[in-house]
């Protein structure tokens, strides 16, 4: 069998439209890409065009809970929902360091990625008037549109 790159098995995995959610699912929970261990279904040290479409098979089964060969708006969200709660309860976890089953606002704040909001307006406050202006969030969302059509999406 035709051996692939692993770029181009990975475009073709993800590139199908109908399952790029459930391609999601074979990253980690912080969104990076599958493991090549996840990929190499045979653990033969190779990634092979048959077994992706195993993965594809595996995923699009995972989605079409009643097995009818099509997904539902209803069957799709109820994987999403599934999912979304997973990641809730692994941030949880990765937030609640003392294992209390609390967090305190500080907590929260410190776990959250970005800038804080005294820094996003200095670094958006164009005009120093300490405040963002309609005319200054545009100007910003046109320079973050401008960077996608220059190097593209970010991936997550």
């Amino acid at each position: 069998m035709k051996k692939l790159s692993i770029f181009a098995l990975l475009a073709t995995t993800v590139g199908d439209t109908a399952l790029v959610a459930p391609m999601a699912e074979a990253r980690g929970p912080g969104g990076e890409r599958p493991a090549f261990e996840t990929l190499d279904l045979d653990c033969d040290g190779q990634v092979t065009a048959a077994e992706l479409e195993t993965l594809r098979d595996t995923r699009f089964a995972e989605l079409d809970s009643n097995g009818d060969g099509e997904v539902t708006l209803d069957e799709f969200t109820a994987r999403a929902e599934g999912r979304a709660g997973e990641r809730a309860q692994a941030m949880f976890a990765r937030l609640d360091a003392d294992g209390d089953g609390v967090l305190s606002r500080d907590v929260i704040e410190q776990g959250q990625r970005g800038p804080s909001a005294a820094r996003m307006i200095d670094r958006l406050d164009t005009d120093g008037d300490g405040a963002v202006s309609a005319e200054e969030f545009a100007a910003m969302s046109e320079r973050r549109a401008g960077l996608r059509d220059r190097f593209g999406a970010r991936d997550r």
